[in-house]
């Protein structure tokens, strides 16, 4: 089965151009059924290959290349077209078809009656190649395709409704944005090359401890400019809230199986840099993590939009894991990966089904009481926020557990701060449960309602009841629940009455891309290790508890500030300086290109062609003008020759 690893993207991007060719012919819902389709295909592929390479001992599992072609001969640089079969790629092969699979059959329901519905469904198989060729690439330049890619598709989807304004605003912000990152990767790929001649995983990490510890540190900090874009953290974060004026499906796509993990993969990719460079690079990345994480959710408290909510919890989360690779966490990375997947594209789905019960509305001021009316999203949903917030044994409380024990081994400071962010998660998902699910029914109280800050957020007629989800919806609802509640059994701790053979077993897969660079626990945070987990567990449970009393049995007034609502003012400082200073400092580089890079260009070409019309008048083709010149040149050098020779 290694040998058809280049089935695995191959299937997606068959189904893009089926549809592209006959997307009218099949419609809704054939396009729809027929993408999926070949993305459970590809998830069948990437099984077996799992299970091919599963058998192999641990030392033989890395380092599988399958060679399509020479993709860039260019001098010293050869580049191949070139997919790798290793525990990490196949790991994020596995989640990014297996729930991109189901986000798919989601889709069929949730887009149905869309007049665009085909082209939809062209873009999410292009985006699920996109992802799948820059987890498979053996090099940075396929990674870099498959980065580019995604972020192209990003585009697509969450400007796909773009006759709104807000759409395509957000569509763009996402695009520019990533831009930047895209920017750190090109360097690091630069000085991957300087530094060993290659841009394959295997050369450059191969020759990472060969190298200046200032040559391996530039090129993972590069790296993580990279991932702060394509992971959404501190300062570059600031699209993937707007990426929310997507389609649902889109939210739950980008949120949780594809292009936001994407930095956290690129950066346990490249482990044995972390490792080479020097101490303040996984300090950097750590800080930001742990500030991104307490910043996103800080902002999460004061947020009514239902997908906004998530999507800041996602940024949250993604903090964490950069929390984790700073610390020297690769497996807990992965793992909180892994899990989060499952939980946050349940949530994201199970808020879609909300806002298609509730005819669009997105407020969940305008909710409340749907649990008997939604039964089957809200226990669905319910599990999502037991994952998430911490609460054993759902699978989201042994990876937050894990990567707040290294944080821990690193820094008191960055656990504590880790250890809030955990309070503040638990706290703002309970209220949103409580808004959405419990309480007073509010559906009928307006037609037309707006956000906090002003945004259109949806509508809903006030004369109509709420529904649940057709089955192409809940199936997956269904799906990604039983994930959040068992998915921890891939890693969990080696705690005296779980059985050995049930412990780490995601690090014994993994093994083999991070052995020699993983941090080890001392002495001391493995003796720990229950009791922080505990502590953990509190943490959940005061946040669980405050939100109740808040929300639910309103003991305590809600505590809103309207700076928390507006994301700490940071968006509008942006686009305030990108569209004052930063407007006046565009506008002066492009009058300083217009003007003095153009100018000397086109002044030394309208010297040239002066010069050269003036030599011109010479050329007139009149012979006898021709002749006059020769005879009176032989009239100066014989006059040259006998007054020069005689006063010589």
């Amino acid at each position: 089965m290694l040998d058809l690893i280049w089935l695995i993207p191959a299937l997606p991007l068959a189904g893009f151009l089926l549809i592209l060719l006959f997307g009218r012919k099949l419609g809704d819902p054939g396009a729809g059924y027929v993408a999926t389709t070949l993305v459970v295909a590809s998830f069948a592929v990437s099984v077996g290959v799992f299970a091919d390479l599963l058998s192999l001992e641990a030392s033989e599992r890395a380092g599988h290349v399958q060679r399509l072609f020479e993709w860039v001969p260019a001098g010293a640089l050869h580049i191949d077209l070139a997919f790798l079969a290793d525990p990490l790629s196949l790991t994020m092969c596995l989640f990014v078809t297996g729930i991109g699979a189901l986000i798919h059959l989601y889709a069929v329901g949730y887009m149905r009656g869309d007049e665009r519905f085909s082209k939809f469904f062209l873009y999410l198989n292009l985006f699920a190649f996109s992802m799948l060729m820059l987890v498979l690439g053996s090099n940075m330049l396929v990674t870099f395709l498959g980065w580019e890619g995604v972020g192209t598709c990003s585009y697509f989807l969450i400007a796909f409704w773009h006759e709104r304004q807000s759409a395509a605003t957000a569509g763009k912000k996402a695009f520019i944005t990533n831009r930047v990152g895209d920017w750190g990767f090109m360097m690091a790929m630069f000085f991957a090359f300087w530094a060993v001649g290659s841009l394959d995983y295997a050369v450059v990490n191969g020759g990472a401890a060969g190298m200046a510890p200032t040559t391996s540190t530039a090129i993972a900090l590069f790296c993580f400019i990279g991932a702060c874009g394509k992971s959404a953290q501190l300062p570059l974060y600031l699209w993937l809230p707007d990426a929310m004026e997507g389609p649902t499906p889109v939210s739950a796509l980008i949120h949780a199986a594809t292009m936001v993990t994407a930095g956290v993969y690129l950066m346990v990719r490249i482990n044995p840099l972390l490792d080479a460079a020097n101490s303040y690079a996984p300090t950097v990345i750590a800080i930001v993590g742990a500030a991104t994480a307490l910043f996103a959710a800080t902002v999460a408290v004061a947020q009514n939009d239902i997908k906004k909510v998530l999507a800041y919890s996602t940024v949250s989360q993604l903090g964490y894991m950069f929390l984790a690779v700073g610390s020297g966490a690769y497996v807990a990375a992965i793992f909180h990966m892994v899990t989060h997947a499952f939980f946050k594209a349940l949530l994201f789905l199970g808020s879609g089904s909300v806002i298609h019960a509730m005819h669009h509305q997105q407020d969940m001021r305008r909710m409340g009481a749907l649990r008997k009316l939604l039964p089957i999203t809200a226990i669905t949903f319910i599990v999502g926020w037991l994952a998430i917030a911490g609460v054993p044994p759902f699978a989201g409380f042994w990876s937050k557990d894990e990567i707040l024990l290294f944080a821990y081994d690193k820094s008191p400071v960055l656990y504590a701060v880790g250890l809030v962010t955990a309070l503040l998660t638990a706290y703002y998902m309970t209220r949103q449960v409580i808004m959405v699910f419990y309480g007073k029914a509010h559906w009928h109280d307006a037609h037309e309602q707006h956000g906090a800050a002003g945004d259109y957020v949806g509508s809903a007629a006030g004369d109509f009841t709420p529904h649940e989800s057709p089955k192409t919806m809940l199936f997956p609802l269904v799906m990604l629940a039983g994930l959040a509640l068992v998915g921890g059994i891939i890693q969990l701790p080696s705690w005296s009455w779980i059985p050995s053979s049930l412990a780490h077993r995601l690090e014994n897969w993994l093994g083999p891309i991070v052995h020699g660079h993983e941090h080890e626990l001392t002495r001391d945070a493995h003796d720990l290790s229950g009791t922080l987990a505990l502590v953990a567990v509190g943490c959940a449970v005061v946040g669980i508890t405050a939100a109740v009393l808040v929300y639910a049995k309103h003991k305590v007034k809600p505590i809103e500030p309207k700076i928390l609502a507006d994301g700490w003012g940071y968006d509008r400082a942006v686009s305030w300086v990108m569209g004052n200073p930063g407007r006046r400092a565009f506008d002066g580089v492009a009058w300083a290109d217009a003007k003095v890079i153009d100018g000397a260009v086109d002044g030394t070409g309208a010297l040239v062609r002066k010069a050269a019309g003036q030599v011109r008048k010479l050329q007139s083709g009149n012979v006898r003008n021709y002749a006059a010149a020769i005879g009176a040149a032989v009239v100066l050098l014989l006059l040259w020759f006998v007054v020069g020779r005689g006063i010589l």
